[in-house]
């Protein structure tokens, strides 16, 4: 499990990029739903912390592939191969993501 950051630091409709191998990006819905996923996009590369967030969905920033972060599959083209989820957990007011196969990404 790796800190992600506290609740207060990440408000609804924002992300966070946590550098690592992989890389994740953590999600913020406006609706108060946590989300973790690869950061990548699986089209090309692209950062998708940097995407657009649209209730459950994020949009690549490069060429507007859709990402479902409930289930990490794309729901359009050009991507279409799904990036990894994760689960995420807040403890006293901390986002931490679990299933994080390198710890480096802390």
């Amino acid at each position: 499990m790796i800190r992600a950051c506290t609740v207060d630091e990440l408000p609804p409709g924002e992300s966070v990029r946590l550098p690592g191998t992989p890389a994740i990006a953590v999600f913020h819905t406006e609706d108060g739903e946590l989300y973790a996923i690869d950061d990548t996009c699986t089209h090309q590369d692209a950062s998708l912390a940097d995407g657009w967030l649209e209730g459950c969905f994020v949009e690549c920033p490069l060429h507007a592939a859709l990402f479902d972060l409930r289930t990490g599959m794309p729901t359009c083209l050009p991507a279409k191969d799904p990036v990894r989820t994760y689960a995420v957990v807040v403890d006293e007011g901390v986002i931490y993501v679990q299933g994080v196969a390198n710890e480096d990404a802390a």
